[in-house]
């Protein structure tokens, strides 16, 4: 690919770029269906002619999408869980809601994440954020480098991660999850009004439900609500519909986003359990927006919806996931760069031996062993991100990849490690 060359076009999987490269898209959440979905473009021309019916306006096909939504989520559940479903602009967004109604419930201020957790970077979802380099703030790349990034307006604790790695170099002893939460999780609960828990951020995915049902528990017994954090997993992207039903516990309030209107607009939901609604009944809920649940992003996702049913995209992905894992394992196998592994369904993380994730804050310019690895990637016809990560990137294609474009895929990614292994190996003799 020409390095001046920009995008101009995108079909199915695949990017098109002014220089006339194709290469397939390996690293977008935001697109479930793919780029062009003839049925999401003819959604969003049928939706060209709606109402433009602010939040405030009762308006029967919001509420028909709100009811569908309900439906998966009350299955997800196994039983009658949805008390309201409030849509919103981004997954930034409704966790900044989500985590501002919690403070409004509670009476208190403070949050508790996971380690290396990343929820987005408007108001409360900033703060929320401990990734290092996502900080909302700027990141300088002259001497002296340095961060300088808003200071956080509530307190936030931070408790272990789970690990979810299904293959390491090194192979760390597991710790009981049980134990590792004990160092610091009930004081990290104590007097906060929420725990945000995601399901991919970082790396760290969740392999064993004793790690949600251990930290939702605990939550509750100390009086603070509990927000799943589906903006990436919700609708199927790692083998279930939502990554809560692996657990026996279920949250007291979901957030989803990237995926939800198939690509076609940014969007989100805030989704309420009957017993936070009913804490709310001598309350009126002071938090609205003119374009949340646009016309657009509301037909697009009932389409979304019912494309993702029909074709079975949730278990599509597990099947394939199944795939991923057996060709990654091979991979670690083969490329000494490669010192870790995780993910599901078509989530993957892959992390090389580089610099640590603890101390990368952006304020260098590399390049770094993710950066060779994903030139060299796009050479051999597909794009993979880093995520501003230097020593790893993640892969996450649209849900309706074939086979053969998987194939594709892990053969750019196969060629692009070569390239890992060359840096890596210069990198000791120098």
């Amino acid at each position: 690919m020409n390095g001046n060359a920009e995008l101009v076009n995108a079909h199915g999987v695949f990017l098109e770029y002014s220089d006339g490269t194709k290469v397939i898209d390996g690293s977008n959440t935001g697109a479930p269906l793919g780029h062009s979905h003839p049925a999401i473009v003819e959604a969003v021309r049928e939706a060209a002619v709606f109402p433009v019916a602010n939040e405030g306006q009762p308006w029967f096909e919001r509420r028909l999408a709100a009811a569908e939504l309900s439906d998966l989520l009350n299955v997800a559940a196994g039983e009658e869980w949805v008390g309201e479903v409030h849509f919103g602009l981004s997954g930034s967004e409704v966790n900044d809601i989500a985590l501002s109604l919690a403070q409004s419930l509670s009476n208190r201020a403070s949050f508790v994440v996971r380690d290396r957790a990343y929820h987005g970077l408007v108001g409360l979802s900033r703060d929320a954020t401990v990734q290092p380099q996502w900080h909302g703030g700027l990141s300088f790349i002259s001497e002296p480098r340095h961060v300088q990034a808003p200071p956080r307006a509530v307190p936030v604790q931070i408790i272990n991660p789970p690990d979810g790695a299904i293959w390491e170099r090194n192979q760390p002893k597991r710790s009981n999850v049980e134990l590792n939460l004990s160092a610091n999780c009930d004081e990290a609960m104590k007097d906060a009004a929420a725990v945000i828990i995601d399901y991919t951020q970082g790396g760290r995915y969740y392999d064993d439900p004793i790690y949600q049902d251990t930290v939702a528990n605990r939550a509750r017994a100390a009086g603070a609500y509990w927000i799943a954090d589906e903006v990436v997993t919700g609708l199927g992207r790692c083998g279930s519909m939502f990554a809560f039903e692996q657990g026996n516990t279920i949250p007291d309030i979901v957030t989803m986003g990237k995926p939800l209107a198939g690509g076609a607009t940014p969007g989100g939901a805030v989704i309420l359990s009957k017993r936070v609604v009913n804490e709310m009944k001598q309350a009126r809920w002071q938090n609205y927006s003119t374009f949340r649940g646009h016309p657009v992003m509301v037909h697009a996702m009932r389409r979304h919806l019912q494309i993702m049913s029909r074709e079975g995209l949730p278990q599509r992905a597990a099947e394939l996931g199944s795939y991923c894992s057996q060709i990654l394992r091979q991979m670690a196998n083969v490329h000494p760069c490669i010192t870790r592994i995780a993910g599901k369904g078509l989530h993957w993380t892959v992390e090389f031996e580089g610099k640590d994730w603890k101390a990368w804050d952006s304020t260098e310019m590399g390049p770094n062993i993710a950066d060779f690895v994903v030139k060299e990637c796009e050479h051999y016809g597909a794009r993979i991100s880093t995520s501003d990560e230097p020593s790893s990137l993640f892969i996450a294609p649209s849900l309706i990849i074939s086979r053969n474009e998987l194939d594709h895929l892990f053969d750019a990614l196969d060629r692009g490690l070569v390239a890992g292994d060359k840096y890596l190996q210069n990198q000791k003799q120098s």
